[in-house]
């Protein structure tokens, strides 16, 4: 299967499984045809394991490794254009505090309940973010990438897009912090609908999809565009727009049936954490899978996982390789293809990768 084939099948499948979700919910279950037979491979922010996340050289490469979509994180800047950012903060990952122009621009400020002091797009317009260029945000884990460090400005949501289309790949867009943003009159699911829009990135079979740690925005979105909505599912935690409103429910919440029945009527698929697939221990050793995928797939919901890493540090003890007492060893790789094959077997219909070249070549090993 190209590429594009799963690209084109992956959109197709979720609107195939939208269209069932209020079948699904009353009993029935969607045909194994509505999803696509391998599952996709998605460039978490780019190839972020191997270049600066959310730059176009980590989306280039994503695609050069044979992603099937990229990722975008989004946020908003003051005079309300998106661009790919992890968070709204930027210390960690631009050099802007090189930047004596912007020393003023210091803030403290209260995101998601947490309190930080740091530089927040929200206060700069695009062309004073363009000024600062882009850095690894994790440089202890990934010292390699430290040399790209510098090379590039903070890619516009255009610029993705447009790269997407120029490769005939699928994006994968994730709004960040909504409620954050909507509280400060910044609301990114109307730009955000209308830019998708307008690079023909409309609705199923368009390859993409929209995702969010939050529900308020997606049940918006839902009655916005219909392009295939996912929810992410953490975890641990609840989603931060419940917190907010005093909803008592939690990620935890979501996993159980009647959460993914609430989740089917607004959303085509879900995004959980790869340990509410297959827990792991106090020593990081994998324990028995749970029945997530099965019961996702029950409500017509598409599973797509989060996040593949090639490191020891962020891999599940039972595929970590090496000396644990060696210098590096947490940075260096382990077993990930036998990490992300065992997900594989376990049905899920896509991965995020911070290598996706990894999950491509386990996929060809599993599927051919």
């Amino acid at each position: 299967m190209s590429r594009m084939t799963r690209v084109l099948a992956g959109g197709l499948a979720a609107a195939a499984v939208a269209g069932v979700c209020t079948a699904v919910a009353g009993g029935g279950s969607p045909a194994a045809a509505d999803r696509a037979s391998e599952p996709v491979v998605i460039g978490h922010r780019g190839a972020s394991g191997l270049r600066p996340e959310h730059t176009l050289a980590a989306y280039r490469m994503a695609i050069s490794q044979g992603a099937d979509y990229i990722e975008p994180d989004i946020v908003a800047t003051k005079d309300r254009r998106l661009v790919a950012r992890h968070d709204n903060w930027l210390a960690d990952s631009t050099d802007v505090e090189q930047h004596p122009e912007f020393a003023d621009r210091r803030k403290t400020k209260t995101v998601d309940g947490v309190t930080r002091t740091d530089w927040f797009t929200e206060d700069f317009t695009l062309a004073e973010l363009r000024t600062l260029r882009t850095e690894e945000r994790i440089p202890a884990t990934r010292p390699d990438n430290v040399v790209f460090n510098g090379l590039e400005p903070i890619p516009t949501l255009e610029e993705v897009l447009e790269l997407a289309r120029q490769h005939g790949v699928g994006v994968y867009p994730e709004t960040k912090h909504p409620t954050y943003f909507d509280e400060l009159g910044l609301s990114m699911e109307e730009p955000l609908v209308a830019t998708l829009r307008r690079y023909g990135f409309d609705g199923p079979g368009d390859g993409v999809y929209i995702q969010s740690f939050e529900t308020a925005n997606l049940r918006d979105l839902a009655r916005m565009t219909k392009v295939p909505l996912v929810q992410l599912i953490n975890g641990s935690g609840a989603p931060y727009d419940f917190v907010e409103s005093g909803d008592g429910r939690t990620y935890a919440d979501l996993v159980k049936p009647e959460g993914l029945k609430w989740i089917a009527s607004y959303a085509a698929g879900i995004g959980p954490a790869t340990n509410l697939l297959i827990p792991v221990d106090s020593t990081g050793r994998l324990g028995r899978p749970t029945t997530l995928v099965r019961d996702a797939h029950r409500r017509g919901l598409t599973v797509h996982t989060w996040t593949i890493r090639n490191e020891n540090e962020f891999l599940p003890a039972d595929h970590r390789q090496g000396n644990a007492t060696a210098p590096g060893y947490r940075s260096a790789t382990g077993d990930v293809g036998g990490w992300v094959t065992r997900l594989y077997r376990l049905g899920v219909d896509g991965v995020f990768c911070d290598d996706p070249s990894a999950c491509v070549g386990a996929r060809t090993a599993a599927y051919g």
